[in-house]
């Protein structure tokens, strides 16, 4: 008989690679408009482990010239609304006002919803990668509009950061304020004499606590308090003012100056930390509270440390509970080991893209606990899970492993040759699969899912992709979906596409659902 391998019908009619990937392997290209999907929910314009940050610029710039505005606003709200970014929202914004785009107020509108994202979009506007180094009549309107409708609350927060300051921005677009305490507020913000009488309340007290004469604690972002020497009583009211995201960044802050020894304080802390409503409204990245309890110091109350379990399992709300039999194929190979969010000097996360796919994995699990998990380098790796234990817990075991080359295959291939009957398939890798390289026709990716296609033909290939190269080991069909992201966003994708509530654009239906 014949070389089945070599003279395979079913293989010869899968269609061929089309690119290389990063390791010069074949792969698959995504669509332009996939493409910028994909950059706009993991593209953090920071260098990943095999691109740089100017390559993502160059690339996603590249693809607003080329895409319907229409599109590339939507993939802007998308990033912003489900994907919980800033740079990529912020970037594309820009880049629609630099083609003067009529799309651009009501955007500006959606995706500019606080102060940092106003400084964001001034910054990478006037930066002059957009082709305009000015910010150009609509967008200076936008900006001013902005800052004469926020709240004093609202300035007081964008007044936290640099480059560019909240009083450069003021100082660029000049807003007129119609009301006496704003005009007061813009005047001392930039350094000029302004009517002390007229400035509003939350800004009266930061300045009466700043020159000494109150001892009262201003209900103010702790940030603008300065190097002021507050006691351990003051940072546990301090801790209660905090908003959630803050909360969470400032445990180890709050140790250090003996807040959550203080009576009461470190249970108030961990209700606003397990509180379901705030956790949803924090928008918060379920990555970033495994990244909160990894950091946590010794110190910190274990009634903290739980608080931020429990969070993490209220942010994967999202999580499907799939049908049938499942797999979960997280990568655990080398390149895994990188931050998810890229290096930046002085700015990289400690949470690495193996986490995030460790994560994904065992909050499938969680949800499904008759599911399958195969983690994945050169093999498939060799990990005891317990569906009962925790997400962080089983996150952290699977995390552990690995560190070895990318073969995306290996644990299709395992699959199909037990002739397991596969329902749904999820991959979660940074597709960057070259073990496995073939020199002609489909990568050994799809090869082997088409092998587990044929034991079942329903069958659903999931993959979800950490970072933005532009390429995937199994392209788009009506069985296979591309996402990208590390926010419970994916889960609602996957969901709708597991129940077959996607048509064959999948994630790209999904952004061209948002209403602008």
């Amino acid at each position: 008989m014949a070389n089945f391998n070599l003279f395979n019908t079913r293989a010869a009619q899968l269609p061929a690679s089309d690119t290389l990937n990063q390791q010069q392997a074949p792969a698959y290209a995504y669509t332009p408009k996939h493409k910028l999907a994909q950059l706009a929910v993991t593209g953090c314009l920071n260098q990943t482990f095999y691109a740089d940050a100017e390559t993502q610029l160059a690339e996603v710039l590249k693809l607003v010239a080329e895409l319907d505005a229409r599109y590339v606003a939507k993939a802007a709200l998308y990033a912003r609304k489900k994907g919980h970014m800033k740079d990529m929202p912020a970037l594309l914004l820009a880049a629609l006002a630099a083609q003067r785009s009529s799309l651009v107020p009501a955007l500006f509108e959606q995706v500019v919803d606080n102060g940092k994202m106003l400084r964001t979009f001034v910054q990478i506007l006037r930066s002059g990668v957009t082709g305009r180094k000015s910010l150009g009549s609509q967008p200076k309107r936008l900006v001013q509009n902005w800052l004469n409708a926020a709240s004093e609350r609202q300035l007081l927060q964008a007044a936290i950061g640099n480059q560019p300051s909240l009083a450069d921005v003021v100082k660029m677009v000049h807003p007129k304020p119609s009301e006496a305490w704003r005009e007061a507020f813009f005047a001392w913000l930039i350094g000029k004499p302004a009517d002390a009488a007229a400035l509003p309340p939350l800004t009266r007290a930061l300045l009466a606590f700043r020159s000494g004469a109150s001892s009262e604690l201003p209900d103010v972002p702790f940030q603008l308090l300065g190097n002021e020497t507050l006691n351990a009583e003051q940072w546990a009211e301090l801790a209660g003012r905090m908003g959630w995201q803050a909360l969470r960044m400032n445990l180890n802050t709050l140790l250090r100056h003996g807040a959550l020894a203080v009576e009461g304080c470190a249970e108030r802390v961990a209700q606003r930390l397990a509180d379901a409503e705030a956790v949803a409204k924090a928008r918060v990245y379920p990555y970033q509270l495994l990244a909160a309890y990894r950091m946590t110091g010794d110190g910190v109350p274990l009634a903290v440390r739980e608080a931020l379990q429990d969070a993490l399992e209220l942010s994967l709300a999202n999580v499907p509970a799939l049908s049938g039999h499942v797999v979960v194929c997280p990568d655990v190979s080398g390149s895994m080991h990188s931050p998810v969010t890229g290096y930046r000097q002085g700015a990289t996360t400690a949470v690495r893209c193996i986490d995030v796919a460790a994560l994904v994995a065992a909050a499938i699990l969680r949800k499904q606990p008759r599911a399958q998990v195969l983690p994945f380098e050169n093999k498939v790796v060799k990990v005891a899970l317990n569906p009962r234990d925790s997400v962080m817990s089983n996150a952290q075991k699977l995390a552990a492993v690995g560190g070895g080359g990318t073969s995306c295959s290996a644990p299709l291939k395992q699959l199909a040759d037990a002739k397991a009957k596969v329902d749904t398939l999820v991959l979660v890798s940074d597709n960057e699969s070259w073990i496995d390289a073939r020199r002609h026709g489909a990568t050994e990716t799809l090869r082997q899912w088409e092998r587990i296609k044929h034991i079942n033909p329903q069958a659903r290939l999931i993959c979800i992709d950490l970072q933005p190269y532009g390429t995937t080991q199994a392209a788009d069909r009506k069985d296979i979906l591309n996402v990208g992201g590390f926010s419970d966003a994916v889960f609602d994708v996957l969901a709708q596409f597991a129940s077959g509530r996607f048509g064959a654009g999948h994630w790209v239906d999904a952004i061209e659902q948002m209403e602008l």
